[in-house]
């Protein structure tokens, strides 16, 4: 059978370099190149959640793919799809990058230029590898093979905006319809997610900090089932060992997060630090969220320009939320939009204090009246964000599902050779 290699690559004489050598491979089946981690990551999982089967037998990762860091990339697609044989093309063939990129879960190691025998000897050598785990696992294994779950961080323009209650209420809604759900508090000094969900639990996203290689039961070791079902990771009770979740313990996490549940929810709160604005630039959707007064508004703006000047995320993938809203308050939407120059949600959390005060003050607002204007909008806001699961159709109970199989050029093949 012939072996599936999908180039990641983010440089477009690299990708058609590579490209040509891999099309002259015996026995190769060279599929279209993907230009960034996201897209080699969706691509994966799309084809995983159909089966194991489908993924390719090789991946080739150069060097200058981007966002995400080559050695991290690597490191997660190692974590989610362990049946896959990762290749790094780097230029540097020293033996400390050979030992980085072996314990990042790389199968091999081709230098740059790029040599046929070399790459030719290396792709047959991880496609092998490939069948045999494959083999070993049975088609099945413990393999990642969720659709690549979909990250929501939910920000502040300042304190006491609503942030919390935002970040929670998604999540709850999200997991009502369905959905796994894993809900992080990332506000490291002042996160309030245990208060508010009446939460009294040891383990903390600290626990996750200094772990490389976050596997699935250390994962379930941090996270508290919350009686609504969802997956809390809570912040530190001791709020100065928030300093110990780096940028790169955040990326770890969050990916480890997002490849076991199908949509994780992240309050980062209304002061972002080097964890925060990592999630914040990874994020599928970055939620800020204000209220309708000249002292917040003037936040949102001041955070939405600090994002565009680190380069964590422009102004219009930004999407602001109006809190607290009314209809005779002078700033409307329309013009909150005009001043920050960010998309605003259509949905508008109503001010209604008086429906929030009993559930906030008691630590249940998973108890909010089903019937409140205010827990309705926000969960209509999970549904116009696509957090919620549509109901099943008839024809989808039957089993009449169709098929999208997405990116990256590995359509199922109508006859496979023996």
């Amino acid at each position: 059978m012939p072996t599936r290699i999908l180039p990641a690559v983010g440089d477009a004489d690299a990708v058609r370099a590579l490209t040509t050598l891999l099309s002259q491979l015996p026995d190769a089946e060279p599929v279209a190149s993907v230009g960034d981690s996201t897209q080699l990551v969706d691509t994966l999982a799309r084809l995983a959640a159909e089966s194991v089967d489908e993924l390719p037998e090789v991946v080739v990762v150069h060097e200058r793919i981007g966002p995400v860091p080559a050695l991290e990339l690597v490191h997660e697609v190692a974590l989610r799809f362990p049946a896959v044989g990762v290749i790094l093309v780097t230029t540097d063939a020293g033996p400390g990058l050979f030992q980085a990129a072996m314990d990042a879960g790389a199968r091999g190691l081709v230098t740059l230029p790029l040599n046929y025998e070399e790459l030719a000897h290396r792709v047959q050598a991880v496609a092998q590898w490939s069948v045999g785990v494959r083999r070993h696992l049975g088609h099945g294994g413990d393999v990642f093979t969720g659709a690549g779950g979909t990250v929501v961080t939910v920000s502040g323009a300042k304190g006491g905006v609503g942030t919390t209650l935002t970040a929670v209420q998604l999540a709850l809604a999200a997991q009502a319809s369905g959905r796994p759900t894993a809900l992080v508090d990332l506000d490291l000094q002042t996160g309030d997610i245990a208060s508010y969900l009446d939460v009294q639990f040891r383990r903390s996203v600290v626990d996750l900090a200094a772990i490389t290689d976050i596997s699935p039961r250390i994962l379930a070791e941090a996270v508290f089932r919350h009686d609504s079902g969802v997956a809390l990771l809570l912040a530190p009770a001791e709020g100065e060992r928030g300093e110990e979740v780096t940028d790169r313990a955040a990326r770890q996490i969050v990916s480890a997060l997002r490849s076991r549940y199908e949509v994780v929810v992240v309050d980062c709160g209304a002061q972002l630090g080097g964890a925060g604005a990592t999630v914040v630039e990874l994020a599928d959707t970055a939620l800020l969220v204000t209220t309708p007064d000249v002292v917040a508004v003037r936040g949102a703006k001041r955070a939405v320009r600090m994002w565009d000047r680190l380069q964590i995320r422009k102004a219009e993938e930004t999407t602001v939320v109006v809190n607290r809203h009314t209809r005779t308050t002078e700033i409307q939407p329309p013009l909150i939009q005009r001043i920050t120059g960010t998309a605003v949600a259509a949905t508008a959390i109503p001010a209604n204090f008086r429906e929030l005060q009993a559930a906030v003050d008691a630590g249940r607002v998973h108890d909010l009246d089903g019937k409140g204007a205010v827990r309705q909008a926000l969960w209509a806001l999970a549904a116009e964000l696509g957090l919620v699961k549509a109901p099943e159709t008839a024809l989808e109970r039957r089993g009449g599902r169709g098929r999208d199989r997405g990116a990256g050029g590995l359509l199922r093949r109508k006859e496979r050779t023996p």
